[in-house]
């Protein structure tokens, strides 16, 4: 089975880019999603985040207070040995969660699964990927989708595109780059031209 790293900037469009891959029965795994998925109670990757950083962190209810987490970890003013721990802590979790689920995709005779990683850099998981492809957008049109999706005026996302890594530290490592530009048509063809690619290299 191919494992196919998915990463690229926020408001990119990777989301998209997995959908039109599902209509060539290639499946995907969101790591975001995962996580959202681990933090619920119990949990221990909750109680691993609540050791390093205090109870602070937790809501009323023992949920995370993602607000709480990012403000500390987050400040101006914060160590970075803060965001370091919490991408250790993170991603030990998401990565053991995302091996196990590709292990049971492979079972069941997948051609290949998509993992949509944003910091799939940043994790080290681009080594254990066979392919990795960066997805990158016009800047506009990412401040409009971040926008949309996470209700936000255009100073906060703004702000959130300014901390963004430049494109090519996504494509300068990938073996494909797609341009997401909002044609959904030109997405399907970029997915079956990457398909039949790696159906070719196939031995």
């Amino acid at each position: 089975m191919i494992v196919l790293g998915l990463t690229g900037p926020s408001g990119a469009g990777k989301g998209a880019l997995a959908r039109a891959f599902a209509e060539h029965g290639v499946p995907s795994l969101d790591t975001d999603a995962i996580y959202h998925e681990l933090l619920i109670p119990p949990s221990p990757c909750l109680e691993a985040l609540v050791e390093a950083f205090g109870s602070g962190i937790l809501a009323e209810n023992g949920e995370l207070d993602r607000r709480a987490l990012a403000a500390l970890v987050f400040a101006k003013d914060a160590s970075p040995a803060l965001q370091q721990t919490l991408n250790r802590i993170t991603h030990r979790f998401i990565l053991d969660e995302t091996r196990a689920r590709l292990r049971r995709y492979g079972e069941e005779g997948k051609f290949a699964v998509l993992v949509d990683a944003p910091l799939l850099y940043e994790s080290g998981f681009d080594g254990e990927c066979h392919r990795v492809i960066a997805v990158i957008a016009p800047r506009d049109l990412r401040l409009a989708r971040i926008m949309e999706r996470d209700s936000i005026d255009a100073d906060a996302a703004a702000a959130r595109f300014r901390a963004q890594k430049a494109d090519d530290f996504y494509t300068a490592r990938a073996d494909f780059v797609v341009c997401n530009d909002g044609d959904t048509d030109a997405l399907r063809c970029a997915a079956e031209c990457i398909l039949a690619k790696l159906r070719e290299e196939m031995p």
